[in-house]
This record gives C-alpha cells, sequence and structure tokens, in this order.
C-alpha cells in the first residue's frame, strides 16, 4: 500500500519530474540543432544529476593549485565511441541546456581565433560577468566595440612607445636596489616584480609612476589581486556563483577604482590647450584617452585592462623565468656571456635592437612562455551557428556543432604540455618537452599553432612586443648586476586565477662574485 504524503510533497515531486522531463526535451532539442550543425564531441564524465559535480571539482582544483592536473584528467577520462582513450576536446551538459565545449586542439583554437574568427567572440554572458571589473574594455566586448577599444590602444604599442627604455631603467634601477647588496639574502622576488611592473605601467599609462617600489603601493595591490580571485573563483563555479559572497570583491573594488580615479579626474580637468601641449611633449595613454573621450566610464574601463595586462602578465612571466634561472645555474652563466658579447662588461644599457637580437635571452622568455603562459586557460562563445572543424565522430576527425552561446575554453597551458605535439626525443630533439631547457629554441621551431602564449588572430595580445622588450630590459641589467642566483627551495606548483604564477612565491637570493660585478645605475 502506498503511503500518504502531504499535498506539498505531492506538488513538489511532481514539479521536479516536470522539471527534469522539460531539461531532457531541451537538451533533445539542442542535440538535434548541433547534429545538424556537426555532431557532438566526446562528455566529460560526471557523477552527478545535470553535470553539477563539474563547477565543485574544477573550483577545488584550482584552490588546490591542481588546475593543470584537472584539465588532464577531463581529456584523459571522456566518453568515447570507441576505445576510452580520450581526446583533447570534449563537451560538458550542465543544468538545463548549457553546453561547454573545452580543447587543447590547435586546430580548433585557430579555427576559434583566426580562421572563424567572426564566429566566435567573448560573448554576452562572459560580458556580464566580467563587466563589473573590466567594464566595456577590449578584453570583455565584441564587434565594433572591440575594434573601437583596439583602435584606441593601438597608437600606445608603436615602435616608439614600445622602445622607451629610459622609462623602463628609472624602475630597473629602483627593483635592483631592493634585491639585495649581492650577498644572496633571500627576498621574495615575485612581490618586487609586482611592485616593478606596477610602477611601469602606471608611468607609461598616466605620465608618472606610483612609486610603489619606494613605498608600496599595498592597498592597490592587495585590492586588485582580491578582485581577480574572486572574479576567476566565480567564474569557475558556474551555476554555484551566486552562492559565493561577492564582499570582498566589492570592498576591493571600491579600493581599486579610488587608486585610479585621481588620475583619471587629472586628466579630465585639462583644458583643451593644456591637452595638447601634454601631448605635444610626451603621449601618454590617459592624455592621448582624455583626447578622445571624457567619458570617465570609458576611462576608467580601458585603464583597468591595461593595468592587469601590464603589471601582472610580465611581472608573472619573469617571476617565473627567475625561478627557473635559480634552478638552472648553466643558462644563468649562458644568458651573461650572451650579454656581454654585446655589451661588453661595464654595465651599459642595452638597446632595443640589442635586445631583440639576443637569442639566447630570446629563448629563454619563449622556453618560460611555453611551460607557464601568462593566461593558462581563456573563453570564447558561439556568436552564431557554426562548427569547430575536428573532435566529434568515432575517430575525433569530424566537424563539433557549435549553435548560437555555445562556450568554448582552452587551455594554451596544457596545449603546449602535449607531449604529442612535440618531435619524438632523439638527437635531434634531445629534450623532454615537459623539461625547462631554453637551448631546444636553437634547433626547433613550433609549429604553427603549437606556441599560443599571446593568443593569435585579429585578437592577438596588442602588447606583447612591449612585454618581451620589458621582460628582456630587466633580465639584462639584472645579470649585469649579478652573476648568480641562489635557489632558497623554490617549486614549480602554478597557482591559475586568470594569471598563472607560482603558487609558492619566488625565494631567490642575488650574488656578485669579486670587482667584476656591475652596479647598474650606481
Amino acid at each position: 500500500m502506498m503511503p500518504q504524503l502531504p499535498l506539498w510533497q505531492y506538488v513538489a515531486v511532481v514539479a521536479f519530474l516536470t522539471y527534469v522531463g522539460s531539461v531532457y526535451v531541451r537538451r533533445y532539442v539542442t542535440w538535434k540543432k548541433v547534429e545538424s550543425l556537426g555532431g557532438e564531441s566526446p562528455r566529460v564524465t560526471t557523477r552527478f544529476i545535470f553535470g553539477l559535480d563539474f563547477p565543485l571539482h574544477s573550483t577545488r582544483a584550482i584552490v588546490k593549485n591542481r588546475a593543470l592536473e584537472f584539465w588532464e584528467y577531463i581529456f584523459s577520462h571522456t566518453k568515447t565511441a570507441t576505445d576510452g582513450n580520450g581526446s583533447y576536446t570534449c563537451e560538458l551538459h550542465i543544468l538545463e541546456n548549457e553546453r561547454v565545449i573545452f580543447s587543447a586542439d590547435p586546430e580548433n583554437i585557430k579555427a576559434v581565433l583566426a580562421t572563424q574568427f567572426q564566429d566566435f567572440g567573448k560573448g554576452e554572458q562572459f560580458h556580464s560577468e566580467w563587466k563589473d571589473f573590466l567594464g566595456n574594455s577590449i578584453f570583455t566586448t565584441d564587434g565594433q566595440q572591440w575594434h573601437d577599444s583596439r583602435q584606441l590602444i593601438r597608437p600606445m604599442f608603436i615602435r616608439e612607445k614600445v622602445a622607451d627604455l629610459p622609462l623602463i631603467e628609472t624602475h630597473v634601477h629602483s627593483l635592483i636596489s631592493l634585491l639585495g647588496p649581492g650577498d644572496g639574502r633571500m627576498v621574495m622576488l615575485n612581490k618586487l616584480l609586482s611592485r616593478f611592473t606596477l610602477d611601469a605601467a602606471t608611468h607609461f599609462l598616466f605620465g608618472h609612476s606610483v612609486g610603489s617600489l619606494q613605498a608600496e603601493q599595498s592597498e592597490f595591490a592587495t585590492a586588485f589581486d582580491e578582485v581577480q580571485r574572486v572574479q576567476s573563483l566565480e567564474s569557475r563555479l558556474g551555476p554555484f556563483r551566486h552562492l559565493h559572497s561577492r564582499r570582498s570583491f566589492w570592498e576591493s573594488l571600491r579600493k581599486m577604482e579610488a587608486f585610479i580615479e585621481p588620475f583619471i579626474t587629472e586628466a579630465s580637468a585639462l583644458s583643451a590647450s593644456e591637452l595638447e601641449s601634454k601631448l605635444s611633449r610626451s603621449e601618454t595613454f590617459i592624455h592621448a584617452l582624455a583626447g578622445h573621450t571624457r567619458d570617465r566610464k570609458v576611462m576608467r574601463d580601458q585603464l583597468t585592462a591595461l593595468l592587469l595586462a601590464g603589471r601582472d602578465s610580465t611581472a608573472a612571466t619573469m617571476s617565473w623565468v627567475f625561478l627557473e634561472l635559480a634552478k638552472n645555474p648553466r643558462v644563468v652563466e649562458k644568458l651573461r656571456a650572451e650579454i656581454v658579447d654585446f655589451l661588453g662588461d661595464d654595465g651599459r644599457p642595452p638597446s632595443y635592437q640589442e635586445i631583440k637580437d639576443m637569442k639566447y635571452l630570446t629563448y629563454t622568455i619563449n622556453e618560460t612562455l611555453r611551460l607557464y603562459p601568462v593566461v593558462p586557460f581563456n573563453v570564447r562563445c558561439a556568436l552564431t551557428d557554426t562548427s569547430l572543424p575536428r573532435g566529434g565522430g568515432m575517430d575525433g576527425n569530424d566537424p563539433v556543432g557549435c549553435p548560437s552561446g555555445t562556450a568554448f575554453g582552452y587551455s594554451s597551458l596544457v596545449l603546449h604540455r602535449r607531449r604529442d605535439l612535440y618531435p619524438p626525443i632523439s638527437e635531434a630533439f634531445p629534450y623532454d618537452p615537459l623539461e625547462w631547457v631554453p637551448d631546444r629554441w636553437a634547433t626547433w621551431t613550433p609549429k604553427a599553432w603549437n606556441f599560443i602564449p599571446f593568443n593569435g588572430g585579429p585578437r592577438i595580445c596588442i602588447g606583447q612586443q612591449f612585454a618581451m622588450v620589458e621582460m628582456g630590459y630587466t633580465i639584462v641589467r639584472i645579470l649585469q648586476e649579478f652573476d648568480q642566483i641562489i635557489d632558497y627551495g623554490n617549486d614549480r606548483s602554478m597557482h591559475a586565477d586568470i594569471i598563472l604564477t607560482p603558487a609558492n612565491g619566488v625565494k631567490v637570493g642575488f650574488v656578485t662574485h669579486g670587482e667584476h660585478g656591475k652596479k647598474v645605475g650606481r
């Protein structure tokens, strides 16, 4: 005999079953559309109804600094129609009708970023989720709005601006003064590099530095990091994001904006003649921006986006460079030998062209970007009904259907570490792809779309050359000052928020031997 249940329980059961039924009806409709556009890719294995366990596992992986392992697990544990060996393109179905495609396939990444650029963009959901932080900036918009932002920013990255080495030298001098007297005492280099790049970025953007190497701007830096942490966390929580408190996000956002606002106020208060006078003497981004618009929201959004790129990306990459240099003294010796070959041993600063011509220096930076790409995970969204070239079918070589609104997540971190995309280890390619060995670049060139540290296609990083020059110049000047780097037990664990950083910092010491060590700028 059936137990008697209260009416509200019957209603709840019927409502739940109706909801579940409607979900599967909507999923069936979507599946038919996907099939008409190309078909599905292998499914990500989930253990809870509607894939609700996935956001929790993803978030836990980020918190535990296991993001790479989590993505590799996804690609090796997908439901395939054949032997179950996995695929580098797979998909997740979550909640009612949300479908997310994950990929570390160069052909699919190439399609999304370049050959089918018009079909994919950031999308409305990404813009909605990130607008509080990055507003309507170059990183969150599509179409004409994105194009206008890029055209606005482009003049700041012409060669004359990128080659402004005296600007960088000012802050390198301050940085070196904090690295110790050359006796090997330990410093937390990642923190100093973040202060250095903040000073260089604000000087570049605002015309004068905030001087955080002289008096640490800890409130802004802490707030900026917290906003990124919460933003990144919530993007992975998916449907659970609304359960996470945003109190620290809003408090930090207010502090971040309070830091930027005085610069906007100062530039906005200039008359047309005063602005013209400033631009004629030395064009800075904020003055060029004020010449284009006095809309404070537009100015705030673009400045925030460029501060994120200018401060965090170069600081993170240089942190990884020096972490690896501390573990590889042979590379330090080769870099120092190249520097002496180009510049002599009198501590002369390098020119723009000399930085470009130092091959081993470029190898070192490229090798770091290969194993530790600045933005390890990125997203796009199908803006129209379209398809990806590969990932579907029995052998994974058929197209994958992407109805409008389909999310596409791709990982340069996984892509760069795919052993199958490298030659087999041999006399011609003697180095394990998962080891940090700059020498490999002397005889090896990655295939197109197998190495994308700055993305690719029309949205390729507009500040790529500035970042490479700033990093190259800084590395040269530090190695002119010191000839040994001590490793204080650093590990290579990775923390992946928006930017990939050493999870436990970079603890190193700098040593100068004898009289030959040159004191930069002293």
